[in-house]
């Protein structure tokens, strides 16, 4: 994958590896719900193998697929930013393995070496701007008149 916003593209091999140090290896089942909008981000993961659904609750619809996540991918990255509440749904749709981490330990680690932090910040708002832009593109593919999003 060549995203600027996975783990290996986002963060140098020491902060990489310091991030690492906090990692817990977990498996989930295609079809399990990672996490709700408007519920509160205690963790992320970044997958190993499988893809994971971002989705945005859409009301009177089903919710819309954003963009689907898979290797070296950031899942989750509201835990960063207060008020520590998800502003996306996520959903694996493919079994999945991930490293998981507990977001008030980072944040700990963060501000701890200040350096570091910079770092993640700057990589979570990468993927922050990325996620932000996928949002409306999808959006306008589905619910915007045929051209209205061209300038």
């Amino acid at each position: 994958m060549t995203s600027t916003t996975t783990l290996t593209a986002g963060l140098p091999g020491a902060h990489r590896e310091g991030l690492m140090r906090h990692a817990r290896e977990v498996s989930f089942e295609a079809g399990v719900r990672l996490f709700e909008e408007g519920r509160r981000a205690d963790r992320f993961w970044i997958v190993r193998t499988g893809t994971v659904a971002l989705d945005l609750q859409v009301p009177g619809r089903r919710p819309a697929v954003i963009e689907s996540l898979g290797h070296g991918e950031l899942v989750g990255w509201s835990w960063h930013y207060p008020p520590g509440l998800w502003h996306l749904g996520a959903e694996t749709t493919t079994p999945v393995r991930a490293w998981e981490f507990d977001a008030e330990a980072v944040r700990a680690l963060c501000d701890e070496d200040p350096e570091f932090g910079r770092t993640v910040a700057v990589w979570v708002g990468r993927v922050v701007a990325q996620r932000l832009h996928a949002t409306r593109v999808r959006l306008l593919d589905l619910y915007a008149p045929y051209g209205s999003g061209s300038r």
